[in-house]
């Protein structure tokens, strides 16, 4: 079912509010990575708040869905969408990156806070993804299990292993969204190591595969819900999007992978996204 305009108008909110929690939790760290979950924010309020079957009430259900982000360095998305969920307290959300606190620079296994997987070497992700998947199926579950990847992390020979055992195994239980941004820490992707057509080349490895807006919910959430009809192969969503998307001064600036902004810079991004 297509989501009404009342859902679009709420889900471009909590993107809006995802940015929101971005900036403020990189700022008050003085470190961090903002371009990324800025970028990926609305996929991310779409999956995490129209799909994913995670709640405070199932974590430790075995059956629930399972989400793995691959590209762990954006985590300050990760942990705004778990506040939106109710699983993060939100005040925790103000000791990111802090000593001793559980929300850490990359995503540490967490239980009790919904966080399935220790990620941030890159290409481990979908590899752990699709080993969640494999057990899914193998126990009869209903499980889902999503991750989200990157066009600088396809540089990576494991991302295609891991996508030639999911097609092996048929593993329609697994849906990857890949954050294709042209972007990485060095630079433009095309420049670096150009990765191509991305959809073409799941395709090749036997996917379910689609481009799609990765910042129109409404197109995003046709493709989740395209992915869960799929019953023989894994999906992934090649999710094109820009790099600090709403600050306007960081969008499409490889500078801001992995830079914290000083106070008037955190003034300015948090005044274009209407705080």
């Amino acid at each position: 079912m297509a989501l009404t305009p009342e859902r679009k108008l709420a889900l471009e909110e909590i993107a809006r509010r995802i940015r929101v929690d971005v900036i403020e939790m990189v700022h008050a760290a003085a470190c961090g990575h903002p371009g990324g979950p800025l970028g990926m924010a609305d996929f991310m309020a779409v999956l995490w708040m129209e799909h994913l079957n995670i709640s405070k009430e199932n974590l430790h259900d075995p059956q629930r869905d399972r989400f793995v982000l691959g590209n762990g360095h954006t985590c300050a998305g990760l942990y705004s969408a778990l506040a939106h969920k109710g699983i993060v307290p939100r005040e925790m959300l103000h000791t990111f990156r802090k000593l001793g606190s559980p929300l850490q620079g990359h995503p540490h296994r967490n239980a009790d806070l919904g966080i399935d997987m220790s990620t941030g070497s890159l290409g481990t992700g979908l590899s752990t993804a699709q080993g969640m998947a494999l057990a899914a199926k193998a126990n009869g579950w209903p499980t889902r299990v999503y991750a989200t990847s990157s066009d600088g992390e396809s540089e990576e020979g494991q991302i295609w292993e891991a996508a030639t055992s999911a097609a092996h195994f048929g593993l329609s239980n697994l849906t990857v969204l890949v954050d294709f941004n042209n972007i990485q820490i060095d630079g433009e992707m095309r420049k670096v190591m150009n990765v191509r057509d991305l959809r073409q080349k799941y395709e090749a490895f036997g996917w379910h595969a689609v481009d799609v807006d990765g910042h129109d919910v409404t197109a995003i959430d046709a493709a989740l819900c395209a992915a869960k009809a799929e019953t023989e192969r894994p999906s992934a969503l090649i999710c094109h999007t820009t790099i600090g998307k709403g600050v306007s001064f960081m969008e499409g600036k490889a500078a801001w992978h992995g830079t914290a902004p000083n106070d008037e810079q955190a003034r300015e991004a948090l005044a274009e996204l209407g705080v």
